[in-house]
């Protein structure tokens, strides 16, 4: 029949209105986007974690420059990773408003240009201001990237994802200490941090080159209230305050015993030199396996027995560790890296598959707990070193441990009993 305007025939097409665009698939291995996606953030998680932990391979270097302990010296490590623990926050809240991908350019950027600057600090007291200010901007990355990944990445494939993120924060860390301490040995601690300065420039722009464009963020308001609302909820709930604890606990362990390993190296026994003390830290390469391999462990044992492996592994490493023998110091770190990384990596994880709402917000307060940990980690576990020698940090760590362990069974305790509860109303109820 014509159409009265056109005369043209009317046809069904005309008349239904257009269908909405199909939703983009998430990201999964096999899908396009995927590899460009992983290698993107891996090199975020390089440049981040060779950025935030850049002093700590040279403590011993730095000490002795201007004359300080190891508790002050400590602090260019603490000062950093404090900033980073109180302003994640914030920062994920701008981007929930403003994107993950943009807020994370900005944060490296700004981050990787103060990595330029640290290495003309001209006292300490500059040197552990720089380097809280750098703490504070690298604050966009943790937060953005969990909740990036929790976005954009199939729930089946999360774990492993996170897992590459944090595998890239295990190169960083390890590359960044091998590179500082040798540059340390032929040209000094300057030197050394400008060459981790150059190292994130590249990472930097590999970051932004490579990740794709997020294609399910919705950007959200500004809102402090519904901030503030979606915080409460997040602390009012008992498995994230749960996985928050676990998190902060395992870094506490971490962020001691490699702020004070290289005093110990240093010293006697050993006597080693700043570039064989930073070498040290290729067992970083260790954390890379084991947290890429912590999905495949939750698969096998579950969450609770994936960190129970993670605890016990971590323990036993430091028990290995008060040895006065390199053939057990370094089995002992090894041990103690791969129990560090795999919790870290089933803990945060699990924080981004239990919060439906307000991930962001979700993964910024673990990030807060796990960098107050290791803040709290690299304070406590110079002083320990200085009252006790290795074996107060190794004491600060096994309680670290503990309290993993005493939150982990008040887990299993708790979903017995509410397992146990439907069971007991319906027997009742036939009574």
């Amino acid at each position: 029949m014509p159409s009265a305007s056109t005369g043209a025939p009317t046809t069904v097409g005309a008349l239904s209105s257009p269908s909405p665009e199909p939703t983009p698939p998430r990201l999964a291995p096999g899908v396009p986007g995927y590899r460009r996606m992983s290698l993107a953030l891996f090199a975020a998680g390089v440049a981040a974690f060779a950025l935030l932990y850049s002093t700590q391979a040279l403590l011993p270097a730095v000490s002795g420059e201007f004359g300080v302990t190891a508790s002050a010296a400590s602090w260019t490590v603490s000062a950093a990773t404090g900033a980073l623990a109180l302003c994640v926050l914030p920062l994920s809240a701008l981007s929930e408003r403003f994107g993950r991908v943009r807020l994370m350019t900005v944060s490296l950027v700004v981050a990787t240009a103060l990595g330029l600057l640290v290495p003309f600090a001209p006292g300490p007291e500059w040197l552990v201001a720089l380097r809280a200010v750098q703490g504070a901007a690298l604050a966009g990355i943790p937060a953005s990237a969990m909740a990036y990944l929790a976005e954009e990445v199939r729930p089946k494939a999360l774990i492993a994802a996170i897992g590459l993120f944090v595998a890239g924060n295990s190169i960083g860390g390890m590359s960044g200490r091998i590179v500082t301490g040798w540059v340390a040995q032929l040209w000094g601690w300057r030197a050394a941090l400008a060459a981790v300065g150059l190292m994130a420039v590249v990472c930097t722009v590999a970051f932004r080159l490579l990740l794709p464009k997020a294609r399910h963020f919705t950007p959200g308001s500004l809102n402090p209230g519904a901030l503030a609302r979606t915080v409460r909820g997040h602390l009012s709930d008992p498995l994230l305050m749960r996985l928050y604890g676990i998190g902060a606990l395992f870094m506490t362990v971490f962020g001691a015993v490699y702020t004070v390993i290289g005093y110990r190296l240093a010293d006697d026994p050993f006597g080693l030199p700043q570039g064989v003390v930073g070498s040290v830290f290729l067992v970083y390469l260790v954390g890379t396996v084991s947290s890429a391999a912590a999905g495949r462990l939750v698969g096998r044992l579950g969450r609770r027995g994936a960190l129970y492996l993670a605890v016990g592994t971590t323990a036993a490493g430091l028990l290995l560790s008060l040895a006065d023998s390199l053939t057990a110091v370094l089995p002992g770190l090894v041990l103690i890296t791969a129990g560090f990384f795999a919790g870290h990596a089933v803990a945060s994880s699990s924080v981004s598959r239990t919060a439906t709402t307000g991930r962001a917000q979700a993964s910024a307060l673990y990030q807060s707990a796990y960098y107050l940990g290791s803040s709290a980690g690299g304070t406590l576990g110079a002083v320990a070193f200085h009252s006790g020698g290795w074996a107060g940090t190794v004491l600060l760590g096994l309680l670290a441990v503990l309290g993993v362990v005493s939150i982990t069974l008040y887990g299993s305790y708790a979903a017995r009993a509410r397992a146990r509860r439907p069971v007991l109303s319906a027997a009742a109820a036939r009574h």
